[in-house]
């Protein structure tokens, strides 16, 4: 076990220290949910005890799924995966070690959305249950971005559009910008179904007071979350490896 964990470390630490500084990733990882929050907030007069947890959701959702995905199609292109692959490791110890690059990414940038929202006077009434959130969350949208990469291609651009073309309507669809008990009946059950939903649902219970969900429901979905995205992630990076080889 502890060879194992040795292992998915040093993959770790080899993905901050060559992805972290990549383009797409600075890119939809840190501008991106500072800009669309910008836009969202510029010439609206709204509380920050409504925005802050609206950023930290952004935030958290987007640096987690902006590492992971990137990672397998650069290094098919580079044939570097080949190298990885003939080292005493598996696929799962492999995929762990992407997964806890973004985790990291994810819940270190964390921060800064709290810092802001300390700096405008907004307070974090529980900081336990919004830290376990954060980290549940970032693995969960951990695993969810390295899904995005299954498909066993070399370029980067066709990993980074259907990601997309998933993450943007979860921003839209999962509380951030509407809150949910605002959105119609067929909207409230499309939310449902995002676990985004519940994560920004922990986050504004954590610095308004208030929740849609049971806090309970809230941590048990991104438990379930975090757990079938891992699982789908490993199975779909076993059959996709042969065809990058």
């Amino acid at each position: 076990m502890i060879i194992q964990l040795r292992k998915t470390w040093a993959i770790t630490r080899k993905d901050i220290q060559i992805y972290y500084l990549k383009g797409p990733v600075v890119i939809f990882g840190i501008l991106f949910p500072l800009f669309l929050f910008l836009a969202f907030y510029i010439g609206r007069d709204l509380t920050p005890e409504f925005l802050i947890p609206g950023l930290i959701s952004m935030t958290v959702f987007f640096t987690s799924t902006s590492v992971s995905p990137v990672i397998a199609p650069w290094e098919t292109q580079m044939r570097t995966l080949e190298r990885i692959m003939s080292c005493p490791i598996t696929v799962r110890t492999m995929i762990l070690g992407d997964i806890l690059a973004s985790f990291l990414f994810g819940v270190a940038l964390s921060i800064v959305p709290v810092a802001i929202g300390l700096a405008f006077g907004v307070c974090v009434n529980t900081p336990v249950i919004l830290s376990i959130a954060i980290i549940i969350g970032a693995f969960a949208f951990s695993s969810l971005g390295l899904m995005f990469s299954t498909i066993p291609t070399d370029l980067v651009s066709n990993v980074m559009m259907i990601a997309a073309l998933v993450k943007f309507p979860l921003i839209f669809i999962s509380g951030i910008f509407i809150p949910i008990e605002a959105l119609p009946r067929w909207g409230v059950a499309v939310a449902s179904l995002s676990p985004l939903t519940y994560f920004t649902d922990i986050a504004r219970y954590s610095i308004a007071g208030e929740a849609y969900y049971p806090l309970c429901l809230d941590f048990a979905v991104l438990v379930l979350s975090a757990i079938l995205c891992l699982t789908l992630a490993i199975r779909f990076h076993e059959r996709a490896l042969v065809k990058r080889l």
